[in-house]
């Protein structure tokens, strides 16, 4: 193959000028001796530029390059010439990587391409154990059906988010990685001291969050969850993250555990979007004067999620103090955050 022989302290300065001109080729490294670099070409330079550089034809020789190889840029590059064409754009390649854990979306007209695909996001993701989803998320502990596709059957991971830590296991607790970004722009708004309510706190995510924040060494958490195995890995997260004595985990259904706590907080979060609206009338009551609500629903437009919080607080009076589309659920449905000051 084609290269040009240029001096070693010349070789920079000509590499990019070859570059500029779309001459150098990039498939190919590039080669050294003790005293010149090998420089691989796409074409041959014409005279013109060959004096530019201070060479002459000669430097032009005949070189054996090593090649570079390519490696696969996505899941889709991996799966190439092992998935027939009109099934890879049906392919759903967003995942969720936790921890050492991926969780994919397969279609079921792909059911005997999932274990190629699985293979692909092992090394793709180079992480432990891959998993499809087989349902959706359902019942009132909020899980979902798992099927093991590659790597080790090991649901059990340790998830890094920012600064902080979340142990859990994927089939049995309910966890977002996507929600990142808001648990850090809800942590962002506590003041030190504020007692927070946490409503349906899962592992912890927006709790351990807050509690990590070196400023925030006075705040009070409650946080809630029906589902046993969420309060279990909880506890875990509080002792991994050190924040013991600001998080106070509580087991059971949020409305029966608040009624029988005299607790009112400064801010309250209430991230269940499917059916946060049954317990808003809940949180208004155990919300002090002037407390702010971060509430979360599924929704096409922020009209919608105002109302019921407005409808929830009557008669008190409602600040808007900020509307997000926090991720997408469906064409035209969206995971909406509204966080809102509600003065008695």
């Amino acid at each position: 193959m084609l290269g040009l022989k240029v001096p070693k302290k010349e070789a920079n300065h000509i590499r990019l000028l070859l570059q500029e001109k779309s001459i150098l080729n990039h498939n190919w490294k590039i080669k050294r001796s003790q005293d010149y670099v090998y420089l691989p070409l796409d074409q041959i330079p014409d005279n013109t530029l060959l004096n530019e550089m201070g060479l002459d034809s000669g430097a032009v020789v005949d070189v054996g390059f090593e090649e570079h190889k390519k490696r696969p840029r996505n899941m889709e590059d991996y799966l190439q010439g092992r998935i027939p064409p009109e099934k890879m754009d049906e392919f759903k390649k967003s995942f969720d990587i936790i921890g050492d854990v991926v969780i994919l979306e397969i279609p079921d007209n792909l059911e005997e391409e999932k274990y190629l695909i699985g293979e692909a996001a092992l090394k793709f993701t180079k992480r432990r154990s891959v998993y499809r989803k087989k349902s959706a998320i359902k019942g009132v502990v909020r899980t979902r059906k798992l099927e093991h596709l590659a790597g080790e059957d090991i649901s059990e991971t340790i998830h890094r988010e920012f600064d902080s830590r979340i142990m859990l296991d994927v089939k049995k607790v309910y966890f977002s990685p996507r929600l990142a970004t808001e648990r850090k722009i809800v942590a962002d708004q506590v003041h030190d001291g504020d007692i927070i309510i946490d409503m349906f706190t899962g592992v912890g995510p927006f709790a351990i969050n807050i509690a990590r924040r070196p400023k925030l060494e006075n705040v009070k958490i409650y946080a809630v969850d029906i589902n046993p195995e969420a309060i279990h890995y909880l506890k875990e997260n509080i002792w991994l993250n050190k924040v013991q004595g600001k998080i106070n985990p509580l087991l059971g259904d949020v409305a029966k555990v608040l009624n029988d706590l005299d607790v009112h907080a400064d801010r309250i979060i209430m991230n269940l979007p499917g059916t946060a609206c049954e317990f808003l009338p809940v949180a208004v009551e155990h919300l002090k004067p002037g407390g702010t609500l971060h509430y979360y629903q599924f929704s096409r437009d922020f009209e919608d999620p105002v109302k019921r919080v407005k409808t929830a607080a009557y008669p008190c009076q409602v600040e808007i103090l900020d509307m997000r589309k926090v991720k997408s659920r469906s064409p035209g449905v969206w995971h909406v955050a509204i966080d809102a000051k509600i003065s008695h």
